[in-house]
C-alpha cells in the first residue's frame, strides 16, 4: 500500500472515530425510577431555574401558571436562537415526552429525535442538577398550560446551523465539575448548586471565549449583555462591595443598598428568587460572597 492509501485509510478511521465520539447520546439507564416527583418541589425548582424567563411568549407576563410558549429571541455572533415550546402540548410542546427524554435534554443536551441542542439551551449548568430535582421538574411542567404554538427555527449562520457539529463543542467545552471548589459549608454548597447549576447565573455574568463557550477564568467578572446593549456587571468581590444583607434583600425585593431596583432581565431573576425560600437566597449571597475576586 502507497502512502496515498494509507494517509486516505487513516483519515477515514479519524473521521469516523471523531464521529462516533461526538454522537448524541443520551442516558442510557430508566431515569429516577424509584422516586416519587412532587408537584411542589418542582415549582421551587422551576423558580430556580428561570424557566419562565426564557421560555414564556414575548409578550406575555408573568403569571402563577404560565404558558411556556416560547419566542424569545436570544441574539449571538453565530446567528439568532430561540427558546421553544417547552409547555405540555403533545405535538407543539414537550407533552409526549417521557422523563428520559427530559432528563436527557436538560442533562445532556440530546433531542428525543437522537441531535444536540445547541448550548443556548444551558445544559452545561443543568448538567449538575440531582435526580429527584429533574424528576420534580418534570411533573411540574406537565400541570402548566398546554400552547399550540408553534417554536420558531433557530436562525444561524453556516456552518454553526450544522447541530451534527455540536458534539465537537461538547467534546471541547462539557466539564462537570463546579467552578466553586466544594467547601463542606452546608451554606455555600448549597449556593455553588443553585448559582452555578439550577441558576446558571454564569451564562450571563462570564464572559465567553470566540467559541462561545464561558470563559472561567473570568468566571462572575461580567460580560457583554446578550441582548446587545451594555454589560453584565462583575458581582466578585473585587467590585461589588455589598454586604450579606444587601444581597439577601436584593434577591427579595430586586431593592439595592443605593435604593435603585433591578431592571431588564436582572427584574425577572428576582421575581424567581423571590419565591425560593429565604434559606436558599441567604446560600446564594454566600456563594457571590465567596467567590474569587476579579476585578
Amino acid at each position: 500500500m502507497g502512502a496515498k492509501g494509507f494517509i486516505t485509510i487513516a483519515l477515514t478511521v479519524c473521521v469516523f472515530a471523531a464521529f462516533y465520539f461526538t454522537r448524541p447520546a443520551a442516558l442510557a439507564i430508566s431515569f429516577a425510577s424509584n422516586y416519587a416527583p412532587s408537584t411542589e418541589a418542582g415549582a421551587l425548582v422551576f423558580h430556580a431555574a428561570g424557566c419562565a424567563t426564557c421560555h414564556i411568549s414575548p409578550a406575555a407576563e408573568y403569571s402563577e401558571m404560565p404558558e411556556l410558549a416560547g419566542g424569545i429571541a436570544f441574539p449571538s455572533q453565530f446567528g439568532t436562537f430561540y427558546a421553544p415550546n417547552i409547555s405540555p402540548h403533545p405535538t407543539r410542546g414537550i407533552g409526549a415526552w417521557d422523563l428520559d427524554a427530559f432528563a436527557s435534554a436538560v442533562m445532556l443536551g440530546v433531542s428525543p429525535n437522537g441531535q444536540h441542542y445547541y448550548p443556548a439551551f444551558p445544559y452545561l449548568a443543568y448538567q449538575h442538577m440531582t435526580v429527584n430535582d429533574v424528576a420534580d421538574l418534570f411533573e411540574y411542567i406537565q400541570t402548566l398550560p398546554a400552547s399550540g404554538t408553534s417554536s420558531v427555527s433557530h436562525d444561524l449562520i453556516f456552518p454553526f446551523n450544522i447541530r451534527r457539529g455540536l458534539g465537537f463543542w461538547k467534546l471541547a467545552f462539557t466539564d462537570n465539575k463546579y467552578v466553586k471548589k466544594i467547601t463542606k459549608d452546608p451554606k455555600i454548597d448549597r449556593g455553588t448548586y443553585l448559582v452555578e447549576g439550577l441558576g446558571h447565573c454564569a451564562e450571563c455574568h462570564t464572559p465567553r471565549n470566540a467559541a462561545g463557550a464561558l470563559d472561567k477564568s473570568q468566571w462572575m467578572a461580567g460580560a457583554p449583555n446578550l441582548s446587545g446593549s451594555g454589560l453584565v456587571p462583575n458581582i466578585t468581590p473585587a467590585v461589588l462591595d455589598w454586604t450579606e444583607a444587601d444581597l439577601i434583600e436584593y434577591f427579595t425585593s430586586g431593592f439595592t443598598p443605593e435604593y435603585d431596583t433591578a431592571g431588564g432581565k436582572m427584574a425577572d431573576v428576582i421575581h424567581n428568587l423571590s419565591k425560593l425560600p429565604q434559606e436558599d437566597r441567604e446560600a446564594i449571597a454566600a456563594y457571590v460572597l465567596a467567590l474569587k475576586p476579579l476585578p
